[in-house]
């Protein structure tokens, strides 16, 4: 089979969609750092729906670490196939938006030297949270990363992403070039105001006045949503037959898309909004909303569910008691929280629901339950010390809470053991060895766990009754008719 590129595009089916513009034509105006397969089916086909009438927006990326995905488009001219998926099958879109992809470790010169030219207006990024080298906990840069000691020790041969950022902006500023716009696209909390704070503090260890400098350029803050599983050989099988070619990675990915961004660009943008983008004034409401809403909900279904024995989200919804008691917890409990005038979080919500339903999407319970301890914070706690202000119940996300204690103990209703993937994994476990088949004694060992709880929280009356309450009925009944219970 012959490969997807620029010379073949042409004999890809009729109803295959493809780039309705001439890629000979575009020319960049965005360097993307991290370029993975979320950017790919998110960012990168915004921007594919604008180059038709904005043909100088075309993207550049670039991979930090590893060369995989420059080898993989080369051989396309940066062509890919997105495939979404839902109950009606399988709609594949070739996208022409990403001009080539420069590996750093090979081409760093040659990135800096287009991220410094003035053709540059965004650099935007999706590098994960490791990517930007700081602590998480304080949000501030980690001055002892290796690559931040060797990017201060080296600044014009840099490995990470703030020392690529600093370098490119010194080069704009000694040849007098407006700086580029820093557009986060990961899911950091504040990801705007976090990666200006973590970039400036590297550029004044640099020098006083360059700190000075990149302090003034802008770093819009965005809130990112797509869920896209990774790519399998059959997926692979699967485009090939589609659109006629062999695409060495496609993209599959669901129907819905979310993407709100703080319209601070200093040196102009593409006209996002035209692609369905929501340009706002400040992004944290829109973040709140997902956090609670979304990813409060997805915690809940994905403790209960896996202890309930679904593999995946879809698999969850198909039991009527949890769609009753998630539909409860984001109208009842989360919904209440946001003051977002002008947003009709009803419809948010049902399209949520529709997405939790997407029998194409194979989003595993096991996966989304990792790394609980660093969740649950902003996924469930933030929520529930806002009702507790008010005086209101939250049964529903107390569960939630429940539910993640009792799959911390690493062993599931049949006795077998459970992959807890955590960074306080052991500390837990040992918490669960000791207490033994004791709920008071493990709820107060984990909620002593400060650094998820706080103290607050720890020693708050109501919500020890009510976490408890909910966690020995998982121990005494089971998930099942405890879900089944409070949903109602």
């Amino acid at each position: 089979m012959t490969r997807l590129s620029a010379a073949t595009l042409s004999q890809v089916p009729a109803g295959v969609t493809v780039p309705k513009y001439d890629r000979s034509r575009i020319t960049p105006g965005i360097v993307h750092l991290g370029i993975g397969a979320f950017h790919r089916a998110h960012m990168a086909v915004y921007v594919d729906d604008l180059l038709a009438r904005h043909p100088d927006w075309a993207i550049v990326g670039a991979s930090l670490r590893r060369p995989d995905t420059k080898e993989a488009l080369e051989p396309q001219d940066g062509l890919y196939t997105v495939a979404v998926r839902d109950a009606s099958g399988t709609h594949p879109r070739v996208i022409g938006s990403i001009l080539r992809v420069l590996d750093a470790n090979t081409q760093r010169e040659d990135l800096l030297a287009l991220m410094a030219s003035p053709a540059i207006r965004i650099v935007s990024l999706t590098v994960t949270e490791k990517g930007y080298c700081h602590d998480p906990a304080t949000g501030e840069l980690d001055q002892r990363h290796p690559d931040i000691v060797h990017d201060l020790a080296n600044p014009a041969v840099p490995k990470s992403a703030p020392g690529m950022l600093v370098e490119a902006l010194a080069r704009r500023k000694a040849a007098g070039i407006a700086p580029f716009a820093v557009m986060s696209c990961d899911n950091l909390p504040s990801n705007g105001a976090t990666v200006k704070r973590i970039v400036t503090r590297f550029a004044s260890l640099r020098d006083a006045a360059l700190g000075e400098y990149v302090g003034k350029v802008a770093f819009p803050g965005t809130m990112v949503d797509r869920i896209v599983p990774s790519t399998t050989d059959a997926d692979r099988e699967t485009v090939a037959g589609m659109i006629g070619a062999e695409d060495a990675w496609p993209i599959m990915t669901e129907p819905f898309t979310q993407w709100v961004i703080e319209d601070h660009f200093p040196d102009g943008r593409p006209p996002f909004e035209q692609a369905g983008a929501q340009m706002v004034e400040d992004v944290e409401p829109f973040e709140r909303m997902k956090l609670r809403m979304l990813n409060g909900s997805h915690s809940t279904m994905a403790y209960l569910g896996y202890l309930a024995g679904y593999e995946y989200i879809s698999d969850v919804m198909g039991d009527a008691d949890f769609v009753k008691l998630i539909h409860g917890l984001m109208t009842e409990e989360a919904m209440p929280t946001l003051d977002m005038p002008g947003v009709d979080l009803g419809a948010y919500r049902d399209q949520l629901l529709d997405r939790f339903r997407n029998p194409a999407l194979k989003h595993r319970t096991w996966q989304i339950a990792m790394d609980g301890s660093q969740k649950l914070p902003q996924r469930l706690l933030g929520t529930i010390r806002d009702r507790l202000k008010a005086n209101q119940p939250f049964e529903r996300l107390g569960l939630g809470v429940a539910a993640w204690m009792r799959y911390v103990v690493g062993i599931d209703e049949k006795g077998e053991s459970i992959d807890v993937r955590d960074p306080l994994a052991m500390r837990m476990m040992a918490i669960a060895a000791d207490a033994g088949d004791d709920a008071e004694a493990l709820y107060v060992g984990l909620v002593a766990l400060t650094e998820v709880f706080g103290s607050d929280l720890a020693d708050n009356q109501t919500f020890g009754e009510t976490v408890a309450t909910h966690l020995d009925s998982l121990f005494e009944v089971g998930v099942k008719a405890t879900v089944a219970e409070v949903a109602g």
